[in-house]
C-alpha cells in the first residue's frame, strides 16, 4: 500500500471515528428525553431534576421556572396523584459543535385527574411540541434549556373543559 493510499485510510477511518462518535452522542440525547418523559410518569423527581443543567432556561407551557428543582416540585405538586403518559416522536436533532445541539420532539400527553364532586374523572390528552438545547457537562448530555407549546388538548370524556380554564 502506497503512503498515499495509507493517508486516505487513515483520513477516512478519522471519518467514520467522527460519525460513529456523532450517532453515539445522538443517542445519548434521545436516551435522555426518553427518561425526561420516564420520570414525569414515575414520579421520579430528583432523577427528573439532574436531567437538566444548573442554568437551564426551562419555559413549559408558558410558565418560567428557574431551575429543574423548582419546576420538578412545581409539577410534583399538580401531578403526584395523577396518572400520566408522556410520549416524545420524531426527533429532529442537530448538532451546534461537538459539545451542544439542539432538537425539535414532537409530544403527547395523557392526565387522568382524580374524579370531581360529581365523581366523574377529568383530564385530558395534549399534543404539541418540544424546542430544546443541550449541552455535554462533565461527558454526560443535559437539556439546558426547554419550550413546550401545546398546540392541543382534547379533553378527556365527561371533563368540562370550559369549566377547568376559566
Amino acid at each position: 500500500m502506497s503512503i498515499k493510499e495509507q493517508d486516505t485510510l487513515l483520513n477516512r477511518i478519522s471519518e467514520l471515528e467522527k460519525k460513529y462518535k456523532r450517532l453515539e452522542d445522538l443517542e445519548e440525547i434521545k436516551k435522555l428525553k426518553a427518561r425526561y418523559f420516564r420520570f414525569v410518569d414515575e414520579k421520579n423527581w430528583p432523577g427528573f431534576a439532574d436531567l437538566f443543567t444548573e442554568d437551564a432556561n426551562i419555559y413549559p407551557d408558558g410558565y418560567l421556572f428557574k431551575n429543574s428543582q423548582e419546576m420538578a416540585s412545581v409539577i410534583n405538586s399538580m401531578v403526584e396523584a395523577v396518572p400520566s403518559v408522556h410520549h416524545g416522536h420524531m426527533p429532529e436533532i442537530e448538532f451546534i459543535d461537538d459539545d451542544n445541539a439542539q432538537g425539535i420532539w414532537a409530544m403527547e400527553d395523557l392526565f387522568t385527574f382524580p374524579a370531581n364532586k360529581e365523581g366523574v374523572p377529568e383530564g385530558h390528552n395534549g399534543y404539541g411540541q418540544y424546542r430544546e438545547t443541550y449541552r455535554r457537562v462533565n461527558g454526560d448530555w443535559k437539556i439546558s434549556s426547554l419550550i413546550l407549546t401545546r398546540f392541543r388538548m382534547d379533553p378527556l370524556e365527561h371533563w368540562d373543559l370550559e369549566k377547568d380554564t376559566k
